[in-house]
């Protein structure tokens, strides 16, 4: 059960003028509010009627846009950097430290709704590599005792303790 309401939804779109030049903004502002980290085909129809968007275009931002998603996800979404600079040559076992943490594999989420493993293209941080960025926040330098600590940190709700391993 979603704890979004449909007030919620509206509050947000009246926060960006009821534009439907804000559409991105608002999709990212209801998934995060969604409490499952997804836009669910309700709240996107509510969107799209209020808005005057079709709502082809709604699921089409949607499922064009890695950071939008229409199933539900981990309250933590774990996105592991994929590309070349950051130490691709890493990326395989920074994986299978996460997914080993973990107890899920790539694209899953924890039985308990915690955290999603996902793979990401560069997050702009090659110089800490390899990475894995959780929200806003970048971990860098990666080893398999800082993702078992971020994994754990993140299943407690717990991820502000973190901070002294973000870059």
């Amino acid at each position: 059960m979603s704890r979004l309401t449909e007030a919620r939804v509206l509050e947000i779109m009246e926060k960006y003028g009821n534009d439907a030049q804000q559409l991105v903004a608002i999709l990212l502002d209801v998934q995060e509010a969604s409490g499952k980290n997804c836009v669910e085909r309700e709240w996107a129809g509510l969107i799209s009627k209020k808005l005057d968007v079709p709502l082809a275009k709604v699921h089409e931002i949607i499922t064009f846009y890695a950071m939008f998603s229409t199933t539900p996800r981990g309250e933590y979404l774990v996105e592991i950097c994929q590309s070349t600079p950051c130490g691709f040559d890493k990326a395989e076992q920074v994986v299978a430290w996460f997914e080993k943490a973990s107890g899920v594999t790539m694209g899953q989420t924890t039985p308990d709704g915690k955290v999603t493993l996902m793979r990401t293209s560069c997050v702009g941080a090659c110089d800490v590599g390899p990475v894995a960025k959780i929200g806003d926040e970048v971990f860098g330098n990666l080893t398999e005792e800082k993702v078992s600590a971020i994994v754990a940190a993140c299943r407690n709700g717990n991820l502000e303790s973190m901070g002294e391993m973000t870059c």
